[in-house]
């Protein structure tokens, strides 16, 4: 399958619950943080590419970084970033209120849509599961969904998770490595897919999503995935999570100024690695443990908004997170969960919205759900095109005529435009009578229907021979 460009001219206006002197408050926060408190670096690349510019470096790895140092970060990271399908077309530009939505990565759990247990996840799930994105058309990048606990040799799991996305799907990639090596394999298989290193900064077929330790405190791991991306001219996301209460302030304003705190510090770091590096703004993810439980949650709503109005302050395209549910199956709350969340992070004009699919809060994958939420991706894409106003959709001569009769139905005017009106694939319209004839089937179930008929009839599109044999042996490689 060849993927197209997927997306559309939103024309629903913006939802905000920011005023810019909110978001204006919040920035000045972050840098009085940045300056005051200062951030702990454990790379000695990374504090020298700031001793460099200028910072002092205490105690041996915390700095205090100056407020002008990230406004000239702010000035020169690209307010654009366009990610491109394993072809090279320009399919995912990230710009504006342009939204696209993908799974998310390394969930230990699969929900199995055969059996209805829930297990670790294998290679095979990730294969099948890459597939499944690959076909469905509201899906547009991937992430790697399940950690293959099959995989003896862990420390090396990512590559056989890049290898998978590669080899099983033509849409764009969003990976996820536990160290650097991994970073730097990932990035080399993309190359030989793309035809080289200029081809791939050119023309980015992946992205790298970097986990921080926390805001104050960046690990190596992620500083050096940062800087190599940075050299590399690829695009990342940089994403220090702070759970409400627990590693920062229980209230929202807070959490955002500190997550913010260390998204700029990425920020700041890859420009001056190298300037006009691409970074998809994410804000540090501002969650929260439910305090009845100390079970994480997605799905607050104290957790919506603030990144994504922050990103578009700054003027960048930003990473965000819906379609998730905390419901352990895929019943009504997960329903519910997901279609609120996916309507207002698109209307918070989010522009990559990852973890489609996920169940308990995180830790499980559910194929079904995945096909669930494409479908409601479907409604919101089609409710965010707005509303046209003509002198065609107005239709004031045909009221005139119709009159008080009252009857459009057999227009000309109606068979031209019904079918501009969205049709489900998986909700239910029939009628009582027809739906107890089919079975009573619930979303579900035409849901695990449809899953399997993908999973039985859909073959992407291959890689080339050669470029699979080449990103075998990289594989291999790491293996040993």
């Amino acid at each position: 399958m060849r993927l197209q460009s997927n997306y559309v001219e939103y024309k629903t206006p913006q939802f905000r619950r920011l005023t810019d002197d909110q978001l204006a408050r919040i920035h000045n926060a972050s840098l009085e943080i940045l300056d005051r408190t200062g951030v702990c670096l454990y790379d000695q690349a990374a504090l020298g590419l700031l001793k460099k510019a200028g910072v002092q470096v205490h105690e041996e790895n915390r700095v205090h970084i100056p407020p002008a140092l990230v406004e000239w970060a702010l000035s020169v990271v690209p307010k654009r970033v366009v990610l491109c399908d394993r072809d090279g077309r320009r399919v995912v530009p990230l710009e504006e209120n342009n939204v696209f939505f993908g799974p998310g990565s390394d969930c230990p759990y699969v929900l199995d849509h055969r059996t209805g247990e829930r297990r670790q996840g294998t290679l095979q799930d990730l294969v099948q599961g890459i597939r499944l994105c690959d076909a469905l058309p509201n899906i547009d990048f991937l992430m790697s969904l399940c950690i293959a606990a099959d995989i003896e040799q862990q420390e090396v799991a990512d590559r056989y998770q890049m290898r998978a996305m590669l080899m099983n799907s033509t849409k764009p990639i969003l990976f996820v490595t536990t160290a650097l090596e991994g970073c730097v394999d990932a990035v080399e298989m993309a190359e030989i897919v793309a035809g080289g290193a200029e081809e791939l900064r050119r023309n980015p077929i992946c992205a790298c999503y970097i986990n921080v330790t926390d805001p104050l405190r960046h690990n190596a791991e992620a500083l050096q995935k940062l800087l190599f991306m940075a050299e590399k001219g690829l695009p990342t996301t940089y994403t220090p999570v702070v759970l409400r209460g627990i590693n920062g302030p229980v209230t929202a304003a807070g959490a955002v100024a500190l997550a913010n705190v260390g998204e700029l510090v990425g920020l700041v770091l890859a420009q001056l690695k190298r300037e006009g590096t691409p970074v998809l703004y994410s804000g540090g993810y501002h969650d929260a443990l439910d305090m009845r439980t100390m079970v994480a949650i997605y799905e607050a709503p104290e957790n919506r908004g603030g990144r994504a109005e922050l990103a578009h302050y700054y003027g960048l395209p930003v990473f965000g997170l819906a379609g998730a549910s905390d419901a352990k199956i895929p019943d009504q709350q997960a329903a519910a969960e997901v279609a609120i969340s996916l309507l207002v992070e698109t209307l918070s004009g989010v522009n990559l919205i990852h973890d489609v699919g996920y169940l308990e809060s995180g830790k499980c994958y559910s194929f079904e759900q995945l096909v669930i939420c494409d479908e409601l991706i479907n409604y919101v894409k089609r409710f965010m095109q707005g509303m046209e106003v003509s002198e065609e959709t107005l239709a004031l001569e045909l009221i005139d005529e119709v009159g008080h009769s009252g009857d459009f139905l057999g227009t000309q005017h109606t068979l031209k435009h019904y079918r501009e009106d969205w049709y489900p694939a998986l909700l239910d319209r029939r009628n009582f009578e027809n739906w107890d004839a089919a079975g009573r089937k619930t979303l579900q179930e035409r849901a695990r229907e449809r899953l399997d008929e993908i999973l039985a009839t859909h073959q992407p599109e291959p890689l080339p021979s050669d470029v699979q044999r080449s990103i075998d042996a990289i594989v291999d490689r790491a293996t040993g």
